[in-house]
């Protein structure tokens, strides 16, 4: 007797959840891949209003390089944060040579102050010197 109620309870809760596993696995997974598309569609329209979207060009990589890091957190494009505006370095450092790149490379991975102000800029030590580069190439790319 004890095992009837145990089992209509059981179809009681599966009924009330929405039936099958199936079927409510379904439901869930279309949700989650609309959810990935909005998401998605909202990171292209982003790139395409900040210049990030990759259009083949050499910067390409540096943006997206850059938008996996914290660079956010301290730099906007167009607007002073902490840091100063990626338009305003690139600004700053127009037509710079490799050395410069260089430079500034290094500046990205040791971090450090004076260039800016007497704010420093947070040392990112964990970032491969290749990777750092192209995020330059990108700063430098960003035009007023």
């Amino acid at each position: 007797m004890k095992k009837v109620f145990v089992v209509l309870f059981i179809s009681a809760v599966m009924s009330a959840c929405g039936g099958s596993g199936k079927s409510g696995n379904s439901d869930s997974t279309a949700a989650a891949n609309e959810t990935a598309k909005a998401t998605q569609s909202d990171a292209d329209t982003n790139a395409n209003k900040t210049g990030t979207e990759d259009s083949g060009t050499a910067a390409a990589p540096g943006a997206k390089l850059m938008a996996g890091a914290d660079c956010n957190t301290c730099h906007k494009v167009d607007v002073k944060l902490v840091g100063p505006a990626l338009q305003d370095i690139a600004a700053k450092y127009a037509n710079a040579s490799d050395a410069v790149i260089d430079t500034l490379t290094n500046k990205v991975i040791k971090g450090g102050k004076g260039n800016w102000g007497d704010i420093p800029m947070a040392a990112h030590p964990t970032l491969p010197p290749a990777d750092v580069k192209q995020m330059v190439k990108y700063i430098l790319s960003l035009k007023k």
